[in-house]
């Protein structure tokens, strides 16, 4: 599979065949937001801008991590460009020096000429990694093929606090202040921050202060949260620019220095957990104003998403009876929302031992192949891999499998790889830890609120897989009763607390799975009803009832969605 992702190119999951798309080079600068003047052919890995003329080979420039690229031959700094800091930016010739910052005559695609350029060189120690030209005009292109890594990653190493910011011109607006401990985030303002992983261990656990200083669009908001949910509120800080844009249009403003010494210092700690104000959520209050409710995040199963759509920060309790299929669901669940949305998944699930049988599993419903070398070729299988290497985690504490030690690896596993996806499976695989004169009842209480906590907290959706108590067959059936969520071992506050609650069905009689949606909380992202599926045991996949067992039915038509690598031919069915 090509990774799109580390170059900035959306494919909105989609990872085979051609499609349109934002461009990431000349997007930001343009008037029509919603051109989409990329074309991308996902399966060559080819792809063109028919507005800046913004060429990617994305198989043959995979980034290089590590590996410094050549300087700019013109290590200059000309005079217009110091001249254009100073009256236009505010930021005098003694920063642009200490940054490193460069110019240089270069071929901009957007003018189709030479121009002068400012020179945003990216070093990571002593070597150069990556250059960002931009012209006076901002214009901007990147040297294809290099690693995207934060600019001024050198200035925060060893510090106890720093700041970042959405663009390189904002870290220099606090570096003109004196604040050297400052980066930006390549390419802007996005939510995948897979440019942050490599970073954790050596520039960010060792910081007791986190300034985050980014746009007051939407834009930099949604990155100013997914930020948060990294690196953890308890030691973040906001810094509030309103009613301006950003730091570097505060810096221009009189006494602007003064003004962006002060908004840093007066940057609130995380708010007072369990207390919150309209203030607080004003900006998800305009949000909703503006934008009113959506949907959620949907699957891809057509039948499926007209009744359930997903949100992080919620749970979904799932049950049936054993050998229903409620783990295999639940595998395609999962990786469904990860093609479709990029969300990683981290699993405790000490039933799926060893670890190995279930990536086999995971392979299989994203080839659609059998896992054997017959059936998959070299390359599919390496690139099978990669992908599960970058999306799913499991975790398997080596002290015990305590409530709050499984809790503490997955927060960890979100600030290390940003997972949105995190699935028990099954309830009784953790040691519950019952208290003295404590009824199950109670305590199921305690541990329901818990995991809502955690979900709540972590902005993560948590898929909670429960075994229903001993359901008795009905007189002449040959077939279990349906269970429902009160049927669930040790309480109804199964049904009550969680948002979502999904019963797995297989009817044998019928060859056919259903999922009952029996609880969606909020009416925008769902209602109650029945998905019926085939299971298709060579692959492990769930077609909607009445669908051909080819890859149209792992992706609907007309979607985003896609198959992962190949389309296979017709590799059979098992109905049952």
């Amino acid at each position: 599979m090509i990774n799109f992702e580390k170059f900035n190119v959306q494919t909105g999951g989609k990872t085979s065949g051609r499609m349109k798309t934002f461009c990431p080079q000349c997007r930001d600068r343009r008037s029509n937001k919603r051109d989409k003047s990329l074309s991308v052919n996902l399966d060559t890995g080819l792809a063109y801008c028919h507005y800046c003329n913004w060429t990617l080979n994305a198989r043959d420039t995979k980034p290089a991590p590590r590996l410094p690229i050549a300087p700019p031959q013109t290590a200059v700094l000309a005079q217009e460009v110091v001249t254009w800091f100073s009256t236009r930016r505010a930021i005098p010739a003694s920063t642009l020096i200490a940054a490193g910052i460069t110019s240089a005559v270069e071929y901009m695609p957007q003018t189709r000429q030479k121009e002068l350029c400012i020179c945003f060189n990216y070093y990571e120690g002593n070597r150069l990694v990556n250059t960002k030209f931009r012209d006076l005009a901002k214009n901007f292109k990147l040297v294809a093929g290099a690693e995207m890594i934060p600019y001024n990653i050198n200035g925060i190493l060893g510090t106890e606090e720093c700041i970042i910011t959405e663009g390189e011109i904002d870290a220099l607006s606090f570096m003109a202040i004196g604040r050297t401990d400052v980066i930006s985030a390549p390419g802007g303002a996005n939510r995948n921050l897979s440019w942050l992983d490599r970073f954790l261990p050596t520039h960010f656990d060792d910081k007791r202060v986190i300034y985050i200083c980014t746009d007051t669009d939407h834009k930099g908001l949604e990155l100013r949260d997914e930020l948060l949910r990294r690196l953890g509120t308890e030691r973040c800080r906001v810094v509030d620019l309103s009613p301006l844009k950003d730091a570097n249009e505060l810096l221009q403003q009189s006494h602007g220095a003064d003004a962006l010494k002060a908004a840093l210092a007066a940057a609130p700690p995380a708010p007072l957990e369990g207390v919150y104000t309209a203030d607080e959520l004003s900006d998800e209050l305009r949000a909703l104003y503006e934008n009113g409710l959506g949907s959620g995040a949907e699957t891809g199963w057509e039948n499926f998403d007209e009744l359930c759509t997903f949100e992080p920060g919620r749970i979904c309790v799932l049950t049936g009876i054993p050998g229903c299929g409620k783990s295999e669901f639940v595998d395609e669940l999962v990786l469904r929302l990860n093609l479709r949305h990029h969300w990683r998944v981290a699993y405790f699930s000490p039933e799926n031992m060893p670890m190995v049988y279930h990536l086999q599993k995971l392979a299989e419903k994203l080839t659609g192949r059998r896992f054997h070398k017959d059936s998959m070729s070299d390359a599919l299988y390496r690139d099978t891999v990669e992908y599960l290497q970058e999306n799913v985690v499991s975790i398997l504490p080596k002290d015990d499998f305590t409530v709050d030690n499984i809790f503490s690896k997955a927060r960890e596993l979100i600030y290390r790889r940003g997972i949105r996806v995190f699935v028990i499976d099954p309830l009784n695989s953790i040691d519950h830890l019952v208290a003295r004169g404590e009824t199950e009842t109670q305590y199921m209480n305690r541990f329901l609120n818990k995991l809502t906590t955690f979900a709540r907290r972590n902005r993560c959706l948590v898929i909670l897989v429960a075994h229903p108590r001993k359901m008795n067959r009905e007189l002449g059936s040959k077939s279990a009763v349906v269970p429902d969520l009160y049927d669930i071992s040790g309480s109804a506050a199964f049904f009550n607390k969680c948002d979502y609650g999904l019963v797995v069905e297989r009817d044998r009689e019928a060859s056919v799975t259903r999922v009952h949606v029996e609880k969606v909380k909020f009416r925008h992202l769902g209602d109650k009803g029945t998905a019926s599926f085939v299971f298709n045991a060579n692959n492990g996949r769930f077609v909607p009832r009445g669908m051909p067992f080819d890859n149209r039915n792992w992706v609907v038509p007309g979607t985003s969605m896609a198959p992962l690598f190949e389309n296979p031919q017709n590799i059979g069915c098992n109905e049952g």
